[in-house]
């Protein structure tokens, strides 16, 4: 053999490795449907770890999922892709990044550290596509009455005595990891009341059950989605509603109704334009809206919106995960692109940015391992971002070495 052949054959056995070792990121030929699936260990071609925002709030971010992992026992196990972890190791891990960042301002030095103590997975993906498909969500303010007349007149929930959920592995091994929400009518057990019936036929009216009256079962909707705002009342105070439960009917997207119907496009889809849509079309609200029976009951919040560990969401900082794959408060590096708004609220462009997040909350709309939703926070850039964004990018989940 050449010793020109000879060399080919070995950069070829060292691309297989590395390919084999998690370098080159092999696709999913199936939706990843359990945990071990979801993260795959890798140790090469590793991210920059380059954070675009300031580490206060990253600090802060830390000390609240901390305060999520003292109140669970210490043995309870994680589980991160093929590999079992107790809470005190993930405790221990988020300590350690906790007082590495406090310590290290060079973000060169940082990052070495970074590779070297630690263990890095990556988000499988979805199958065929390897990257990661990002949207946005933030904290909408709607004003709100908590009483109801003709200009208030759309009623936000709390969660109601008659809903159950059910924990189905108590029924046997089979049934591991899944449950159902259901409602309990005397001596019968069914499903629970779908949007349809809750907003059209009026299923919970003259219950008690309603928080706050708002203008528009838009903004209802909206707030649903989002999954906690701020209602601002007619006295000058506010009042933070979040999420408390669902009725367990299957999600289904507006969005992609409306793109089914054609009454918009993939290019004019955007948070935005479905508002303005409705707006100019009030005729096909009911339609639009009631095609998803899924429904969201909240609760009153004294600390601003929570995620699905209980901690208060950190803008830019918190995420959510699909809650079957991903280990809740699970510390994690995310690329992706934002946008560049002028004074207008006007999107110029997007650009590249990563930075550390935390994996605090879940939702309904965000299932399987190629997607994340990103927290914003509140305010007109809050909006415009979750509002628009939905691209692709690349998530990262890391725990210390012993």
């Amino acid at each position: 053999m050449r010793p020109a052949t000879k060399n080919l054959v070995k950069w070829v056995s060292l691309l297989a490795v590395i390919s084999v070792a998690g370098g080159c990121y092999p696709t999913l030929k199936r939706e990843a449907e359990r945990a071990d699936q979801a993260l795959v260990s890798i140790r090469f071609f590793l991210p920059n770890f380059r954070d675009d925002m300031e580490f206060d709030s990253l600090l802060l971010a830390i000390q609240r999922n901390l305060a999520y992992l003292a109140r669970l026992d210490a043995k309870e196990p994680f589980q991160y892709g093929p590999d079992t972890f107790t809470c005190q190791e993930i405790r221990e891990t988020q300590e350690a990044f906790f007082n590495l960042v406090s310590q290290t301002k060079d973000p060169v030095k940082l990052a070495k550290i970074i590779k070297k103590h630690f263990r890095v997975y990556r988000a499988a993906g979805r199958p065929g596509n390897s990257k990661v498909l990002f949207t946005g969500y933030f904290e909408p303010v709607f004003e709100a009455s908590l009483t109801p007349d003709e200009t208030y007149r759309f009623p936000l929930y709390r969660k109601p005595d008659d809903l159950i959920k059910i924990d189905l592995s108590l029924f046997g091994e089979k049934f591991k990891g899944n449950s159902i929400v259901a409602r309990i009518d005397g001596n019968k057990v069914g499903p629970y009341y779908s949007r349809y019936e809750i907003e059209v036929e009026k299923a919970l009216h003259g219950k008690g059950l309603e928080i706050a009256w708002l203008k528009d079962p838009v903004d209802v909707t909206f707030l649903h989605i989002q999954g906690s705002g701020r209602l601002n009342l007619p006295n000058g105070e506010s009042l933070s509603v979040g999420y408390e439960a669902a009725n367990g009917q299957p999600y289904r997207s507006i969005g992609r109704y409306m793109l089914e119907r054609e009454y918009l496009t993939p290019e004019t889809m955007s948070m935005q334009n479905i508002r303005r849509f409705l707006a100019e079309h009030p005729e096909l609200t009911d339609e639009i809206l009631n095609q998803n029976p899924s429904y969201v009951f909240f609760r009153i919040l004294e600390n601003g919106p929570l995620g699905n560990i209980s901690v208060p969401l950190t803008p830019g900082r918190s995420i959510a995960l699909d809650a079957r794959l991903f280990p809740k408060g699970a510390l994690a590096f995310i690329s992706c692109q934002k946008p560049v708004v002028n004074d207008r609220g006007e999107i110029l462009d997007w650009v590249n940015f990563s930075r550390f997040v935390l994996n605090q909350d879940t939702g309904g709309a965000i299932r399987g391992a190629g997607r994340a939703d990103l927290f914003w926070g509140s305010g007109d850039y809050a909006e415009i971002a979750a509002g628009h964004l939905k691209h692709e990018g690349e998530l990262y989940i890391l725990v210390k070495k012993p």
